[in-house]
Parts: C-alpha cells; sequence; structure tokens
C-alpha cells in the first residue's frame, strides 16, 4: 500500500461515500474523500431530510382542521414559507457539520473540489494528483429533465427546496417518489396542485391495490391527477406559466392549457458519471450513464468501485449505507460480506404515507404457485371525530405452501414506522400463524395486521 498516496480514494461526500470513507480509515486505511458540492449527498442537503420536514410542515393545515373535532378551536392560522426556508437551512447546514466532523475524527482526508480520474490508480481534484490503491465512486444521482419546449421555465426537486415563495399554483410532472410526494407537500400548504404522468397510474412497481388506493386518496385531498398525459410544451407569460397537455389517446391536444406559478419536473434521476474521466479509465457503463459493478462493487476496471445511486440499481439511501459498509469490511478489515437485497422496506411520503415491504401481489403470484392475499381497508380511530374521509388500506400477502409472509404493504399514518417492525420480522422468515398468534396493541391502526384471518382472494 506504501506506493499510493492513499489506500482509499473515494469521489462523492453523500451517505455511501462517507459511510464507506470513514469505516475505511477506521479499520486504519489511509482516506481521502472529495466533494464539489455539499456534505451528505443528496438525501441531506435536496432529498430525503429536507422532502420529511416539508412534509411536516405540510401536515399541519390538515392537523388545524381535525382538531375541531375534538373541541378544539383554534385561532387564524398562517403560513410562512420563509420561515420554514430558513429552519430548514439552518438543520441541513447542522448535518453537514456533523458529516464533516465523523469524516475527520475517523483520520479522513476532505477534499474539496471536482475529482476527475486520470488513470485507474490516480485522482486530481484542482490541479492536483493523488494516487490511490482504490478509487471508490459514490457520486450520486442528478435529477433529469426530458428535452421539451421551454424546458428552462421548469425546475426540479433541487430547486424546489430553495424557491423564494410559495407558488399559489403548481404543475408536477412525473410519477414517481419525489412527483407524488411533493404533490402532498405543496397540496398541504395550499397551493393549486396539478400532477401529470404519462402513464395509466403512477408509482409504477409498487403494489397494484397500492397505487390505486393512493391515487384516490390524493384525490379526496383536492390534487387534481391526470394520468395518460404529458407535456407538449411550457410557455412563459410575465410571473405565469403555460402547460400545454398531450392526451394519450391517439396525443390529441388538451383543450385548454393548465396555467401555473410553477413548474416542477420529477420525470427521474440520472447517474452523476459524465466528466469524471470513467471512459477513459475502461469503466463500463450502461446505456443510463450507470457505472456497471459485480457483487463487490467493482467496476470493469479493478480498481475503480462504485456503490449508491451511481450504479442505478437501488437507489435509496440506507442502502448506499450498507453497500458502504460491506464494501468497507470487505477491502480494510478482511472479510467477505454480501449484501442482502431481498425484502428492502421503502416508504414513499405521500399523504397518506405508502409503506411497503417484500413481494407485490403480481410478483409474488409469478413465484409462487398458489399465494393468499389478506387485505382491510379502515377509517383511522383518529379521524372518525374530524368528517375527514382519508382511509387506511392494509395487505398481507401468503405463499400458502408455506405460510410465509412475502408481502406486507399498506397506505395510512405512520406507515413507514410500522413496515420497519414489518421488515424485521420478513427477514426473520415470519409466517401467517405467527402473525396471527401476535396479540395486537389496541387501538392502533397498527394491530389490523394481526387481526386479518380470511385471505380477500
Amino acid at each position: 500500500m506504501s506506493g499510493y498516496d492513499y489506500d482509499l480514494f473515494v469521489i462523492g461526500a453523500g451517505s455511501g461515500g462517507v459511510r464507506a470513507a470513514r469505516m475505511s480509515a477506521g479499520y486504519g486505511a489511509r482516506v481521502a474523500i472529495a466533494e464539489e458540492r455539499y456534505l451528505g449527498g443528496t438525501c441531506v442537503n435536496v432529498g430525503c431530510i429536507p422532502k420529511k420536514l416539508f412534509v411536516y410542515a405540510s401536515h399541519f393545515a390538515g392537523e388545524f382542521r381535525d382538531a375541531a373535532g375534538y373541541g378544539w378551536t383554534v385561532g387564524l392560522a398562517s403560513f410562512d414559507w420563509d420561515t420554514l426556508i430558513d429552519n430548514k437551512n439552518k438543520e441541513i447546514s447542522r448535518l453537514n457539520g456533523i458529516y464533516e466532523r465523523l469524516l475527520s475524527d475517523a483520520g479522513a482526508d476532505l477534499i474539496r473540489g471536482r475529482a476527475v480520474i486520470t488513470d485507474p490508480h490516480t485522482v486530481a481534484v484542482n490541479g492536483t494528483e493523488y494516487t490511490a490503491r482504490h478509487i471508490l465512486v459514490a457520486t450520486g444521482g442528478w435529477p433529469n429533465v426530458p428535452d421539451i419546449a421551454g424546458r428552462d421555465h421548469v425546475v426540479t426537486s433541487n430547486e424546489a427546496f430553495y424557491l423564494d415563495s410559495l407558488p399559489g399554483r403548481v404543475a408536477i410532472v412525473g410519477g414517481g417518489y419525489i412527483a407524488v410526494e411533493f404533490a402532498g407537500i405543496f397540496n398541504g400548504l395550499g397551493v393549486d396542485t396539478t400532477l401529470v404522468y404519462r402513464g395509466p397510474l403512477f408509482l409504477r412497481g409498487f403494489d397494484y391495490d397500492l397505487r390505486e388506493f393512493l391515487a384516490e386518496e390524493l384525490r379526496k385531498k383536492g390534487i387534481d391527477l391526470l394520468f395518460e398525459t404529458t407535456v407538449d410544451r411550457v410557455e412563459k407569460h410575465g410571473h405565469e406559466y403555460s402547460v400545454h397537455l398531450l392526451s394519450d389517446e391517439e396525443r390529441p391536444l388538451h383543450p385548454e392549457p393548465r396555467t401555473v406559478d410553477l413548474v416542477m419536473y420529477a420525470t427521474g434521476r440520472k447517474p452523476l458519471t459524465e466528466e469524471l474521466g470513467l471512459e477513459e479509465a475502461g469503466v463500463e457503463l450502461d446505456i443510463n450513464g450507470a457505472i456497471i459493478v459485480n457483487d463487490e462493487y467493482q467496476s470493469s476496471t479493478p480498481s475503480i468501485y462504485a456503490i449508491g445511486d451511481v450504479t442505478d440499481r437501488f437507489n435509496l439511501t440506507p442502502v448506499a449505507t450498507a453497500e458502504g459498509t460491506v464494501l468497507a469490511r470487505n477491502l480494510f478489515a478482511g472479510q467477505s460480506q454480501r449484501l442482502d437485497y431481498e425484502g428492502i422496506p421503502t416508504c414513499v411520503f405521500s399523504q397518506p404515507n405508502l409503506g411497503t415491504v417484500g413481494l407485490t401481489e403480481k410478483a409474488a403470484r409469478e413465484r409462487y404457485a398458489d399465494v393468499d392475499v389478506y387485505k382491510t381497508s379502515f377509517r383511522p380511530l383518529k379521524l372518525t371525530l374530524t368528517g375527514s374521509e382519508e382511509k387506511t388500506f392494509m395487505k398481507i400477502l401468503v405463499d400458502r405452501a408455506t405460510d410465509r409472509v412475502v408481502g406486507v404493504h399498506m397506505i395510512g399514518p405512520e406507515a413507514g414506522e410500522i413496515i420497519q417492525g414489518m421488515a424485521i420480522a420478513m427477514k426473520a422468515g415470519v409466517t401467517k400463524s405467527q402473525f396471527d398468534a401476535t396479540i395486537g396493541i389496541h387501538p392502533t391502526s397498527a394491530e389490523e395486521f394481526v387481526t386479518m384471518r380470511e385471505p380477500a382472494r
């Protein structure tokens, strides 16, 4: 190792890169990490953390309304966007500092600037070259906006976290996590919200019952969902924007364009691999620009590794951090671990929340000969005095031959908190009989998971 400046050089100080850097340094490796933007990556700065803070902010209007059913008289409520932005920025700055301390306390060198790979063992930053036995690329992804007329007039989630003011009307284009979550955020903050998606139903890849149920809940809240619709062009007129829409039925133009104050695109993210010197170093990329890796996170160039969203496989922050842990242990602690990607839980912080772990019904039926489906829908106890029509939905999928639970899905308040516990049970191999033998906590929504006795189909 002594022939190199570092044992590991990490490009990108997001969740995965920082985890790999500080753990490797903790094992005694000489580590450097380069970052050209902000510490903590997308999740901390323009992703998970500020998004969840915005979700919390958008809940209060509904809470104030619901309080009346419990005898509370709430005075005139008002919302100040600037206060939310300022407080969010302070929290993000605090987290940036924590990430910096984690690296320095571990003994890793932080280098500010854009890193470019110049050969399989060399990285250049700000005109200085550093050699390393191993190079790790953990640069994540970046919002991708299609090449439409007027694309200069739209924002992405990156800019949405720093808007100068809250718009009165917004059109959100997309059908994934970010689009659905921001639709709930803007709607909850009182914005007239339209969501435009090219497919017949959003959240492709999730269980169909969940997608259908959530669409109905969002419509109840006043979000205008335009499915099988695409944007033809965006035009700017003073402080307003006209969004010209095409229907999917042979693409006729909608009769009236939508006039809004903000157009936000959430149409996917692209791996950040351009101009990093990867191809010159012999690193193979897929058609989307993602780094192709093997089970050890090794690229086609043996000394160059990649983890997290830049590989475009399981684009979740906890997955990137877990990959960073495994890589550090394998490279510098003499271990040969493999990360288990089966049964990764996830949550869409829509309103209400969507949480899921395991197989969708479609995937379960493709894998198992006989699948029992248990599901229920009900109004949560908290809402019974409020007049709210919001409902909660739960679903369990069981392989009949083994009684194993192979999928658990939920839409409702705190779905992520509940599904996290279900993920642990599924990792331990829980059966439906064990669900049935578990005493529920009454009265809670979660108890419904252990009281579903008869299959729906």
